[in-house]
Order: C-alpha cells, then structure tokens, then sequence
C-alpha cells in the first residue's frame, strides 16, 4: 500500500487529531549534503532525487570541471517510501572537490584566459564553500566516479572532514553503466560504509539508494 493510504480499519479507530498526529510521527526532515570530486556526477544525482519525488532541477550539469560553483539548495522534496514512512528532504549540492584547481583547465574546454582565471578562482571559492555546508547537513552522500581511484586524495580529504563532523554517510558508486566502472573496489576501499553502486545517469539502483536514505533518516 502507497504510503499515505491508511488502512480503512485503522482510520476508523482513529479519532482525526490523533491520525494527524500520526501523521506528523512519520514525517522525518533531513538536509542531505552530495558531496564528492569534480564531475563525479553530484548534480546529476542530485536532479535525479528531485525529479523522482516531483522537484524541478537542482542545477545545469556539464562535461566543463566545477561547472557548479555554489552550493545550491532544493527544498521541500517529499520522499515517500513504502514501509518507510514520509521523508522531507532538503538536497545540498555542493561543488566539486579538488586538491588543485587552475585556470588552464578551463583552457582546454576553449575558454578565453580572462574567463578562465575567473572561473578558476570561483571554484575555489566553491570549494571552501562546499567544506562549509558540512554544518548545515545531517546526512550526506558521498559520490565517486567508480571508474577511477576511490583512495583519491581528494576522497581521502573529505571522508576525513565528514568523520571529524560525526555526518552519517552513504558511499555512492556512481557511473557503473561505464565499461571500465569497478564499482566492487568503490566497496573495497569503504568497508565500513554502506556502498550503493548506482548509475545517476540511468537511474539504476535508485531504489536501493532511497532505502539508505530512509535508513538514515530513522536513526
């Protein structure tokens, strides 16, 4: 049964004030923070959570690194679950995580200097920014491109920031319908993290990814 559709029996014992009540048990806040590498797919997930429960889009995504360069916020998602109750979620997606950022990336994708010394000192900013949402989650998604190096430093870096924070935190194997994805050492690197490989892309194993999320949400 949807969540939502209480059971005749149950609404007829039920006096109104005490079913909304009910209700309002059953509904859950949570402020999840996306964070990872660049283009490790953050935002593209993130568009994908909203757009499963109803949310218009988080923020554009590119093939160009740290196209996002702000935290950007998507409020009121309503994720209903069966069996899990009525989650409201507010997505933060955060930009991507480097070690170095500089302008002659941006050169590559055919960007003029002056545009790309501007972009370059945006992602830095974006990144400092990113490391301060942390205070502001109460969960978050950690998000790996599975066809590179999970132990990444830049992994490493931020892993180390959500400990320090005590944030409960969801390893999400991104990109497996890639050919060289080995989302399996995505789980060997975190084997003390519950590993969701999932293809934001496609949309595969989102609903595993959701069952997380709830399981978080209840604790």
């Amino acid at each position: 049964m949807p969540y939502g559709a209480v059971a005749l029996e149950e609404r007829r014992s039920l006096n109104p004030i005490s079913w909304l009540m009910r209700v309002i048990r059953r509904t859950r806040r949570l402020n999840l923070g996306i964070y990872g590498p660049v283009n490790s797919g953050k935002t593209t997930l993130a568009n994908r959570i909203a757009a499963d429960f109803g949310g218009g889009e988080v923020g554009s995504v590119s093939r160009v690194p740290h196209e996002t360069r702000e935290v950007q916020f998507s409020e009121q998602i309503d994720m209903r679950l069966d069996g899990a109750g009525r989650i409201l979620l507010t997505v933060v997606d955060t930009p991507g995580l480097a070690t170095k950022i500089t302008y002659r990336t941006f050169l590559r994708y055919g960007f003029k200097k002056s545009e790309a010394l501007k972009r370059a000192r945006e992602a830095a900013k974006g990144v400092v920014e990113a490391i301060r949402s942390l205070d502001l989650v109460d969960a978050a998604l950690m998000v790996l491109d599975s066809t590179k190096d999970p132990l990444m430093q830049v992994n490493l870096i931020l892993l180390g920031n959500l400990q320090a924070r005590s944030i409960p935190t969801i390893v999400v194997a991104n990109k497996i319908d890639l050919p060289h994805s080995q989302p399996w050492k995505v789980q060997g690197a975190y084997p003390d993290y519950t590993v969701i490989p999932v293809s934001a892309l496609r949309g595969t194993n989102f609903d595993k990814l959701y069952r997380a999320i709830a399981e978080v949400a209840r604790k």
